[in-house]
């Protein structure tokens, strides 16, 4: 597929409402869902993430999340579906990103449980996104 072709057939407003979706979804997951084992398997305190510029590493994150959703806007193209969707997005989930943070975490010698809720989160993101990229033709 061409690559301004390829842009040509994202459907912008799709990719916003699966960016939205997913920041909302790391709100949960790193808070009520999985926050306290996450804090615990990562290192993190509370006061340590409030000694952070949470403007800028929630502006960051949600313009990465943004770039995400644009390319698996993308890799989609304009004739996909819910289902087609969400088999990508967990595609991506589990068999790119999933599997390249273990590596990653392997070498780091990080706890299981920190790459589980890491990994956990972005499969669950990328299947979200392509539920909504899919369906939202």
């Amino acid at each position: 597929m061409e690559h301004a072709s390829a842009l040509a057939s994202v459907n912008w407003l799709a990719v916003i409402a699966a960016t939205v979706a997913t920041f909302v979804l790391g709100g949960l997951w790193y808070g009520p869902l999985a926050g306290k084992v996450w804090m615990r398997a990562s290192g993190m305190t509370e006061e340590r993430a409030r000694q952070g510029n949470m403007a800028l590493t929630f502006g960051l994150s949600f313009a990465l999340q943004l770039v995400a959703a644009t390319v698996l806007a993308m890799f989609l193209g304009a004739g996909s579906s819910a289902r087609v969707g969400l088999m990508a997005g967990l595609a991506v989930g589990v068999g790119w990103v999933a599997t390249s943070l273990g590596v990653i975490y392997l070498f780091e010698q990080r706890p299981v449980a920190h790459w589980a809720a890491n990994a956990g989160y972005m499969v669950l993101a990328f299947a979200i996104m392509g539920v909504i990229l899919g369906a939202w033709r």
